[in-house]
């Protein structure tokens, strides 16, 4: 199949091509030409007023469900949600059932994912079962395709044990990943921990628990030099130890979440379940810490800790409401409305440049004889996120009736083309 994309702006810095408006033909998934004006013709065309194209976004910190719990979420529907994101590449934690922990269970998301709207990355666990406890076989793991390793949403909090992971990636490069939550601190906590808490009578989660393990786990990167990446920094004090720790030349990045860059403590003020999500919404002013990071350069990347929620786990009582949001189609479109100053080379380093140097993913230049993985979007437009743009099992999205900015259009990974309404 042809494909002529018509004067795109290729927003790619590996590309001769860069930050020029460019006819690109395509033909069976490899760039052929690249030139002003191409007038060959072709099985499709797109040509949409604002269009740029990038290489293939990258989401590393997802929730699939498969195997054990496909009623809320299957590889097949996880990645048709990714694309219709923009994304051609995904990142899926291993807090499934079973647990991503060893070679086989990693094998098996490999291989089920070959055929995909995206690419899935399977995380290894650190420890056996994500229990925190005794460590994984993450060489095997990594040998067989596990991009990086996280317990997911059950943050390691033993010192010792995270220490020896920290030590034993270091044999291959690897990456550890760490959502920040002392849970000594937290466990009991619904929402944020302050006035807004308070007056709802929903015991909190204090914003110490997130900067004393973050504390913890800059210390031990500094103790054994690897490489270590948290995600979903929720606070202000947060943010600024990971400034801090840049500052050194520590092996540390970091990512938060389009949701931590939109609503505060104060949105749950109606009990609304789509808003109870760990690491907690926090106050106006770690909000604004976390935009002035991103803008700063502190925030290395844009992950939508996409966790999709059936309705018996959401429609309840706020205590029992499970954690989590669906986020996959709605981040970038998120990001842009939280960030209106947010340039569109910017967008494509948070989701897209960093990521891709962060775990060690291939480049895939916008270039001539290049086999193509890119991302299609027009950055600038303001809409209203509907809930028939969900393509995930799930419709736990507090974005669903909000406004965002920009379009994703689709997605091109090879051969495969995939086109939003």
């Amino acid at each position: 199949m042809t494909l002529l994309i018509k004067q795109a702006f290729i927003a790619d810095p590996s590309s001769p091509f860069h930050l020029l408006k460019q006819d690109i033909l395509i033909n069976d998934g490899t760039i052929v030409s690249i030139a002003p004006l191409i007038q060959q013709e072709a099985d499709k065309v797109i040509e949409i007023d604002g269009l740029h194209i990038s290489q293939g976004w990258v989401d590393i910190f997802c929730q699939f469900n498969d195997p054990g719990a496909e009623h809320k979420e299957t590889l097949e529907t996880g990645a048709m949600a990714a694309a219709a994101g923009g994304f051609t590449d995904v990142f899926v934690v291993p807090n499934t059932s079973p647990c991503l922990h060893s070679k086989s269970q990693i094998e098996y998301v490999v291989q089920k994912s070959a055929s995909l709207a995206a690419t899935v990355h399977p995380l290894g666990a650190i420890t056996k079962n994500c229990e925190g406890k005794e460590l994984a076989e993450m060489y095997d793991m990594k040998s067989s395709g596990a991009i990086a390793f996280t317990d997911g949403w059950n943050p390691l909090q033993s010192s010792q044990v995270m220490l020896k992971a920290l030590q034993y990636v270091k044999a291959f490069d690897g990456v550890i990943i760490q959502v920040p939550d002392e849970i000594s601190l937290s466990k009991n906590g619904l929402m944020n921990e302050g006035i807004i808490s308070t007056q709802l009578g929903l015991p909190g989660k204090p914003a110490i628990a997130e900067s004393l393990m973050i504390t913890r786990d800059i210390e031990l990167l500094r103790y054994t030099q690897s490489r270590l990446h948290i995600t979903g920094v929720s606070t202000a004090a947060g943010i600024d130890l990971i400034r801090k720790a840049k500052a050194e030349s520590l092996q540390i990045t970091c990512s938060i979440t389009p949701y931590h860059l939109t609503f505060t403590d104060s949105d749950l003020r109606g009990y609304d379940t789509n808003f109870k999500v760990n690491p907690a919404l926090r106050m106006n002013a770690d909000v604004a810490a976390l935009k002035e990071a991103v803008m700063d350069g502190t925030v290395d990347s844009i992950a939508s800790h996409h966790y999709p929620q059936d309705y018996d786990n959401k429609i309840c009582e706020f205590e029992y409401a499970r954690y989590g949001m669906e986020g996959l189609e709605s981040s970038a479109g998120a990001v842009l409305q939280a960030l209106p100053q947010l340039k569109a080379m910017q967008l494509v380093t948070l989701f897209c440049g960093n990521a891709k140097k962060i775990f060690g993913l291939a480049n895939n230049p916008i270039a001539v004889n290049a086999t193509v993985s890119a991302t299609l979007f027009v950055p600038a437009g303001s809409s209203v996120f509907l809930k028939q743009q969900i393509k995930s099992h799930c419709t736990n999205n507090a974005f669903i009736g909000k406004p965002v900015t920009g379009k994703l259009i689709g997605t091109i990974r090879g051969k495969r083309l995939f086109l939003n309404d």
